[in-house]
């Protein structure tokens, strides 16, 4: 999911807001993710989510979209998920009740659609134009700060991904240790701004985040932004001795991978609702113990997805799904807690303003077991 890097540049000339980077595991020939979303969150995100602005519809790569598997029944309800970036193991859950055949045992007849550079997921949602979608937390506050009644159902990776990716030699086993460095960062993302403020850095100097690993690979001073699934396997891959300390060590930890509706949908389909969220934790729970045959699927509809960067994936993404929680217990849950303590961040960095955001109305936990 998002930041992957070395040599291959991006092709979208726009960056995005969240501070993710080029996709090194697309082809040159496809279509990059300019990692989680680079321009700035505390101007440019803010239009990027409006209702009112066009937005693009994301061009999809070269898989194909991904529908139900096996027949539905005659009478099954179609629906159709539209994803943050494209089909990669962040997703899995998703693609494992597609695979498995919860979302048809549920009646649905499910479609889900791969993202992009400008898939414009909020607003597709927002606006009734697909049913659901997927983002993380912050993105989620941002766009009902922005108008749009978009309301988070399910999280299945509790533990943000987000991190910085320094070389093993460093000796660094935090962020706050981080010194005497070049920071390669998208600087205006909301989760950099908190960084800067709320952890001293010592002799660190900040450059724009490329979108790739390369400098990484030749500089043993240089470190960047990652996700801890991605451009950690670019650099060891290309013989790099790399590892990732986690944003979410230092208090930045939105939920990732959110699935969401919109305020109509919840409040006239809630029967519809009820079904997916209960067939896509179910696929989280499959996944998180057995991923192996959507991991197969996975690499049909996406085949840049390689059995490697899946299964390196995978074992990435399971412990930040449970966070020492028992499957059962920890898969999809939400707190108020949380929710509120992510607005206050993003408050304090300046990309919401005091009072525009109720937490308590972003998401709901009706649809979860108590």
């Amino acid at each position: 999911m998002r930041e992957r890097g070395l040599t291959l540049a991006s092709t979208a000339d726009s960056p995005l807001p969240d501070g993710r980077g080029s996709n090194s595991f697309i082809s040159p020939q496809s279509l990059r993710k300019p990692s989680f979303r680079l321009v700035p969150v505390i101007g440019a995100l803010l239009l990027t989510v409006a209702l009112g602005c066009g937005g693009a519809e994301g061009t999809a790569p070269k898989s194909s979209t991904a529908s139900s598997t096996g027949n539905p029944p005659a009478d099954a309800v179609h629906v159709e998920l539209a994803l943050n970036w494209f089909p990669e193991a962040e997703h899995g859950g998703y693609f494992a009740a597609l695979v498995h055949g919860y979302y048809r045992e549920a009646g649905l007849d499910v479609k889900i659609l791969p993202g992009g550079a400008s898939s414009a997921v909020l607003q597709r949602v927002a606006r009734n134009q697909v049913t659901f979608g997927v983002e993380n937390a912050d993105r989620i506050l941002l766009g009902r700060a922005q108008q749009a009644d978009v309301i988070a159902l399910l999280a299945p990776i509790q533990k943000s991904p987000r991190g910085i990716m320094v070389h093993a030699e460093s000796g660094f086993t935090r962020i706050a240790d981080i010194s005497k460095v070049t920071l390669a960062v998208n600087s205006g993302a909301a989760w950099v701004q908190y960084l800067k403020k709320r952890v001293p850095l010592s002799d660190v100097r900040f450059v724009p985040y490329a979108g790739t690993v390369a400098q990484f690979l030749v500089d043993p001073k240089f470190a960047q932004q990652a996700y801890v699934f991605s451009e950690p396997y670019v650099a060891r891959e290309k013989g790099a001795d790399a590892k990732c300390l986690l944003m979410a060590e230092t208090g930045y930890n939105p939920y990732t991978s959110l699935l969401f509706t919109s305020g109509e949908t919840l409040n006239t389909r809630a029967d519809l609702v009820a079904k997916f969220v209960a067939a896509s934790l179910k696929g989280w729970q499959t996944y998180l113990e057995r991923p192996e045959e959507t991991n197969r699927y996975l690499h049909e509809v996406n085949p840049e997805m390689t059995a490697g960067i899946l299964e390196y994936g995978f074992k990435s993404l399971r412990p930040l799904c449970l966070d020492g929680l028992p499957g059962s217990a920890a898969v999809g849950r939400m707190t108020l807690e949380r929710w509120q303590t992510l607005a206050d961040q993003l408050i304090e960095v300046g990309a919401l303003k005091p009072d525009v955001v109720d937490p308590r109305a972003a998401f709901t936990t009706k649809f979860l077991p108590k």
